[in-house]
């Protein structure tokens, strides 16, 4: 499908609320203001179907297809897990859900990819050849790998086994809030995480993004590696702006 400008809608699916504009695909912006709406308690897929119709009447001149980020892994549009959502996401067809529940042509992908996306289309790894691998350091770390400008879907490196963890129970931003960690022992164990990502894969660029990146000059110079690293520029609108340019380009 060509890409239009302005009329693509992104959508953002979190634990607490369900964020959505139109996007403006020439420059990576939202064109209107973004509406939120309460997520619901019990976050089903139709119960959340509900809540995208609502959404979706709020720009009623808005007609183009539809990119909705899931925290989980999505294979052709179907979700394979649900670790922070209702399990009833587990197996479900969410394109063909959220298209036939709204009337639009609907697309869901990882939140970590569609924000991947974005950094890589508009953001703060625009023009970067080769690997660009970007992350999410929240409750967990999210990630996305892109090559080129194509992304490599469903990464999942915050659950690399690193020193007989889980990568992300001790280097998320949640185990140095839960922990007290100072910077600079939380920068210990980033340090730990980055490095054997750059073993594993030799990225051309790391970034950084989650809310925690807001404070990057806090860590990030903090830490020793081969690849540049930098902070995400998009920050919170990423995942919808990334939906949104993913489903333009299905």
């Amino acid at each position: 499908m060509p890409m239009t400008t302005s009329n693509a809608f992104g959508i953002d699916f979190g634990g607490t609320g369900i964020k959505g504009a139109p996007v403006d695909l020439a420059i990576g912006r939202f064109s209107q203001e973004r509406v939120r709406i309460k997520t619901p308690d019990k976050s089903t897929p139709n119960n959340v179907a509900a809540v995208f119709v609502d959404l979706l009447a709020a720009f009623p001149d808005n007609t183009g297809p539809v990119g909705v980020t899931v925290p989980g892994v999505v294979s052709h549009g179907v979700v394979q897990t649900a670790a922070n959502i209702d399990r009833d996401w587990i197996g479900t067809d969410a394109d063909t859900l959220f298209t036939r529940a709204t009337g639009r042509e609907v697309h869901v992908v990882n939140d970590a990819d569609a924000a991947g996306l974005a950094e890589v289309r508009y953001g703060a790894a625009r023009d970067v050849k080769g690997l660009v691998i970007v992350t999410t350091l929240g409750t967990g770390i999210g990630s996305a790998m892109i090559h080129n400008g194509v992304l490599i879907p469903n990464s999942e490196l915050g659950h690399l086994e690193i020193d007989g963890h889980d990568a992300e129970k001790r280097a998320a931003n949640s185990a140095r809030e839960r922990e007290e960690l100072s910077w600079k022992d939380w920068a210990r164990r980033l340090q730990r995480y980055y490095s054997a990502v750059e073993k594993l894969f030799t990225p051309d660029l790391i970034v950084v993004g989650g809310g925690v990146s807001k404070q990057a000059a806090e860590f990030l110079p903090l830490l020793r590696l081969r690849t540049r690293i930098v902070p995400a520029e998009l920050r919170n609108n990423a995942g919808a702006i990334g939906a949104a340019l993913y489903a333009t380009e299905r």
